[in-house]
């Protein structure tokens, strides 16, 4: 665990296509029109890097998808310093790993080895799998068909050094069981602060099942039973999180992820977010010194 997470530093990023105005009704897609400008917006906001949204909205589109692609991400990055260090996998949430018939699970097993080889390229250190929503994990049947997806991916994600990090809905205890089938070291836990207090799960019980699998946090606010909304306005109880983020000794990374603001106004409504996420995350203590 100490290995891991001296590797890590506490970045502040946010999810792309938060950076530009909606596309049609999509809550998050990526922004195929606008990708290239929100570097410059992001490096304006004040934050560290951008989660690269892979998804099947505008196929092909994608720079992930290109050599030349991969090199103006790279460029972009370093002119804007930005940095790209993650993929959220959200083409799963629409080609599930799970579900489905046998022969479509093949397919996005081999969707996966693409997209971590893709992202070896880049230098990416960690893809997001969600296995929410309609990829959620809801019978031991689908449960099984997951780590059988995981185990399949580990021997790209060891030869790319990937890490694998897993968002689900599952409850504390399932989640923990979840993990004990798939021990291995590049296989972590993502945890949506907004996901699980619209679930009403408990911090406290959350992080004592699997605290030490921590890998990455997506910050956001929901409801109970409900949908995103502003920060520190719906049911997150963002101070009894970041207390048991403080107990944890955590040092990884931080994603914004939270509702949209008005549409034209991103910039700003980033910089609104990344006050408030920063000083949730500055009040952390420094467990192993000064991150280089």
């Amino acid at each position: 665990m100490d290995d891991h997470l001296m590797a890590k530093v506490r970045t502040l990023g946010i999810m792309q296509g938060r950076l530009s105005p909606p596309v049609g009704e999509r809550i998050q897609c990526f922004p195929r029109e606008t990708w290239s400008e929100e570097f410059g917006i992001a490096s304006q906001a004040g934050l560290d890097a951008i989660e690269w949204v892979y998804d099947t909205y505008g196929d092909g589109a994608n720079p992930l998808e290109s050599d030349e692609g991969i090199s103006k991400i790279r460029s972009l990055s370093l002119e804007h310093g930005v940095a790209v260090e993650s993929i959220c996998a959200d083409w799963f949430m629409e080609e599930p790993l799970i579900g489905g018939s046998e022969k479509e699970r093949m397919v996005a097993r081999r969707r996966l080895h693409w997209l971590l080889d893709r992202a070896k390229l880049l230098g990416i250190g960690r893809v997001v799998l969600p296995f929410v929503d309609a990829s959620a994990i809801s019978s031991a049947v689908l449960l099984d068909q997951a780590v059988e997806a995981i185990e399949d991916a580990l021997p790209h994600s060891r030869e790319s050094g990937i890490e694998l990090h897993l968002e689900t809905s599952l409850g504390p205890r399932e989640f923990a069981k979840f993990l004990s089938l798939v021990p291995d070291p590049k296989v972590w836990v993502n945890y949506d602060i907004g996901n699980s207090s619209s679930l009403g799960y408990d911090p406290h019980e959350e992080f004592v099942a699997y605290g030490e699998r921590l890998g990455s946090i997506h910050i956001k606010d929901r409801i109970l039973g409900g949908g995103t909304v502003a920060l520190g306005s719906g049911d997150a109880d963002f101070k009894r999180v970041f207390l048991e983020l403080s107990r944890l000794g955590y040092e990884g990374p931080f994603i914004l992820q939270a509702a949209r603001g008005k549409p034209g106004d991103e910039l700003m409504h980033a910089r609104t977010c990344a006050v408030f996420a920063r000083g949730l995350i500055d009040a952390l203590p420094v467990v192993n010194g000064p991150c280089a």
